[in-house]
């Protein structure tokens, strides 16, 4: 496959004998195809793909409910040929035969597996299909992988598996590549099972397959359930005056925290290389929930001890304390470095959340929205 440069190059490759140029054909454009495309990740992954000239396909779940939101802003109508890089179909990682139908349908240069129920404290309510879309997803996703590859003869299929700090758990930091796994929960033992079967895939049949173990990164896609976005929502609500309560679990936690849009290009640096291998990518900085809250409440003028309510309920049976990452290989092998800082991050997920609010609360005025939907 020819990169970015030879296609240039060979736009006007031969000459007539009146030296004119003639345009020589273009090589066809990388396919990717993402697993979790409507997600944080595959949201950021898809438009940082579409500016290197790829053309992307996504694997969403049927729902009763549109769930595109995060890449409805990059939607081009399959109708208008032309212009639509971005390719969604309905498939399921529980579902082995959707996922071959549309690798044998789509042939994709390069899978990003970013599918899961990613939620630490749901998976201790409903582990099994945890397990069942988490490991197993990905054991049927690196199956489907092979056996199109052992169809097709194709050699430059490219595979990435998103890890998690998660799987690190209770083992000390700082965590690297060479960190023993401790797993907590359900959803990272279900992730530790991933790692394995890629290296297994890799090591027995010759995938190139990387794993990526990403320390928490986030944004202002990041999901309302996840505390930081729960933190910035309710920042935003109660500075508007719609909230006045934020109920949280642990506040000494500490993590690793990233924003995700620096974390996709990592993914994407891993499947370029000559060799595949497995990477800790992290910010290598921890900072506690309560220094979020400090960030976020005090960016706005608010003091966060007059809002927070710790409520028992938010306590996980297992407790992971403190995640931070290693990420000396992917900085010295790839390149690869963090571009935003944690108050920038913090800052810049309040600033999206307050806005926001103000829209909120135009609906409340309206009495569209209920102003007492929270404490």
């Amino acid at each position: 496959m020819a990169s970015e440069n030879d296609t240039s190059r060979s736009r006007y490759a031969t000459k007539e004998s009146n030296g004119e140029a003639i345009p020589a054909q273009v090589p066809p454009r990388k396919v990717a195809l993402i697993t979790g495309i409507t997600g944080q990740d595959g949201s950021y992954l898809t438009e940082f793909l579409l500016n290197k000239g790829y053309e992307v396909h996504g694997l969403i779940r049927r729902s009763s409910n549109f769930n595109t939101q995060r890449i409805n802003h990059i939607y081009i109508d399959p109708h208008n040929a032309h212009k639509a890089r971005m390719k969604l179909h309905y498939a399921d990682l529980t579902d082995a035969s959707s996922l071959r139908r549309w690798l044998d349908t789509i042939r994709p240069n390069e899978v990003y597996n970013l599918a899961a129920q990613s939620h630490v404290a749901v998976s201790f309510e409903i582990p099994d299909y945890t397990a069942d879309v988490v490991a197993t997803g990905a054991l049927r996703l690196l199956e489907a992988v092979r056996s199109h590859i052992d169809a097709t003869g194709r050699k430059d299929v490219r595979y990435y598996q998103a890890g998690s700090s998660e799987m690190f758990g209770s083992t000390p930091p700082p965590q690297s590549e060479t960190t023993p796994f401790h797993p907590r929960s359900p959803y990272a033992a279900s992730k530790c099972a991933a790692h394995w079967y890629t290296v297994n895939y890799r090591e027995a049949y010759g995938l190139y397959a990387c794993n990526g173990i990403l320390f928490n990164h986030e944004s202002p896609r990041r999901g309302e359930n996840f505390v930081t976005r729960k933190i910035t929502r309710a920042v935003g609500r109660i500075k508007i005056g719609l909230q006045h309560k934020l109920f949280l679990g642990n506040l000494q936690a500490s993590r690793d925290w990233g924003f995700a849009g620096d974390y996709v290009e990592a993914m994407w640096m891993m499947l370029q290389q000559d060799k595949p291998d497995d990477y800790v990518v992290a910010t290598e900085e921890s900072h506690t929930v309560e220094e979020f809250l400090e960030v976020a409440f005090g960016y706005v003028g608010l003091n966060w001890k007059d809002h927070v309510v710790i409520d028992k309920r938010y306590f996980r049976p297992t407790e992971v304390d403190n995640l931070k990452g290693d990420s000396s290989k992917v900085r010295k092998e790839l390149g690869w470095k963090p571009k935003v800082g944690f108050k920038q991050l913090v800052t810049m997920m309040v600033d999206e959340d307050v806005e926001t609010a103000k829209r909120e609360k135009v609906l409340v005025d309206a009495g569209y929205m209920d102003a007492q939907q929270q404490p």
